[in-house]
């Protein structure tokens, strides 16, 4: 979201989200509500049952994993199944709510940008409200194929609802396309090359494919702390290539994929041992969900097993951290290595490819970035593509870039900077709006 931040700040906005917290007295409602005004923020209050049926039901066990090509866990289908309906209503009501915060603050000739899947029902409750509204509907995931989207009991009353929607948009045309064929093929409109079209009403559908603030990230490496941070990185990595991932501790993100495939390429080229250092800063996302408390202990065990194979009592080949970095030492980070390694599974976008991109003037580093990753449509020409699934693939990508000629290191960065720098968060937020 913070690039979301980032691309609207030059307009004249108004937020408007859930408050992330419990709050069922007035009085505390209207504190909160005071408090969030100063920085042009309007709270939609959910109750505990709301959220958990809404936000970690439907929006995080079933259209998360769907959208993402992750089925659910074995043992969570029948209960989801039989949950679903409940999970489903809470899903329409906190839309509704959103919508009544909305209309409340909603003023003729606003435009109304509705963002996610959490948020799928909200054009139609808004349109139902006032069909004159401007209203647009953005998503930062991946849209399904038809075949996946199709197992969805509420197909398409979702569809039906974005719909509603003057413009939808999506990262890539793959995202785009799979959404105009899913509404043909479920609900039998007609897709045409602007949009879906049903009785006559044109819903626009595009790809707007996101970027940031490459500018803020250039900055950063001129002033004093960032300096000192890559200095500080350089003496303790002298002698060795730096290789960087920076992920969500997350299933969609490949880290286990990744970590396997440094293990292999290790083990067919000795005499890169000692000479290389992949750094894996994994920030905790879900903790309390079980399926993602196995997903760190399968990190963990991974890890553990490639630095007891290839350490020694003075240096590890991976440096793993549980913990979000600060941004001057992340921009340091990026600014020092040499090989950013991208190994997502399914990505909406992946905008650690570009802030990578932006960080690197001086070093010129490779990319290596996953074919599933939404980035890949913009970055692909300077990066080298991998499928995450295939170790040995991935593998022989981290010998090409490790070996790679100053000359083509700086031809394929320059594609890519030059991508980074052009298409920004703003220019994105203003081609949409």
């Amino acid at each position: 979201m913070d690039k979301l931040f980032e691309g609207v700040k030059e307009f004249e906005a108004r937020w408007i989200g859930w408050a992330g917290v419990n709050v069922p007295d007035e009085i505390g409602q209207k504190a909160l509500t005071k408090a969030l005004a100063e920085k042009r923020c309007i709270p939609v209050f959910l109750d505990e049952d709301i959220v958990h049926q809404y936000y970690n039901g439907y929006c995080n066990n079933i259209l998360w994993p769907l959208f993402h090509y992750l089925g659910l866990p074995q043992e969570d289908r029948l209960a989801t199944t039989r949950s679903f309906q409940s999970q489903f209503a809470a899903y329409i009501k906190a839309n509704q709510m959103f919508a009544d915060v909305v209309n409340k603050h909603y003023k003729d000739g606003d435009v109304v940008w509705c963002h996610d899947y959490h948020l799928m029902f909200l054009p139609k409750c808004l349109k139902e409200y006032n069909s004159d509204m401007k209203v647009g509907w953005f998503l930062h995931t991946p849209f399904p194929s038809s075949e996946i989207h199709r197992t969805l009991p509420s197909r398409s009353d979702l569809l039906r609802a974005v719909l509603a929607a003057d413009l939808v948009g999506f990262h890539t045309y793959d995202y785009a396309r799979h959404f105009v064929s899913a509404c043909t093929r479920i609900l039998g409109f007609e897709g045409t090359p602007e949009g879906v079209e049903d009785q006559g009403r044109l819903t626009r559908v595009a790809a707007f494919p996101i970027g940031i603030d490459s500018e803020r990230f250039i900055r950063a490496l001129e002033i004093n702390p960032v300096q000192v941070h890559i200095k500080e990185l350089q003496e303790t990595f002298a002698g060795r290539k730096v290789m960087l991932g920076v992920d969500r501790l997350d299933m969609i993100k490949g880290i286990p994929q990744k970590l396997l495939a440094f293990e292999k390429f290790l083990e067919e080229n000795s005499d890169w041992r000692g000479k290389v250092v992949l750094l894996q800063i994994a920030v905790p996302t879900r903790t309390d969900v079980p399926e993602y408390q196995r997903l760190t202990s399968q990190v963990h065990e991974i890890v553990g097993r490639i630095n007891g194979r290839f350490g020694t009592l003075t240096a590890v080949p991976i440096h793993h951290l549980d913990r979000s970095l600060d941004f001057p030492a992340l921009c340091a980070l990026y600014a020092v290595t040499d090989v950013a390694l991208v190994t997502s599974l399914r990505d909406g976008m992946n905008l650690v490819s570009y802030e990578f991109v932006a960080c690197q003037d001086l070093k010129k580093g490779v990319l290596i970035l996953s074919e599933f990753a939404g980035a890949a449509q913009s970055l692909g020409a300077g990066a080298i593509l991998v499928n995450p699934w295939n170790i040995t693939e991935v593998a022989n990508a981290i010998a090409r870039a490790l070996n790679m000629s100053p000359e083509e290191r700086e031809k394929r960065h320059w594609h890519n900077f030059t991508h980074v720098t052009t298409h920004t968060a703003q220019e994105w937020a203003e081609t949409f709006v």
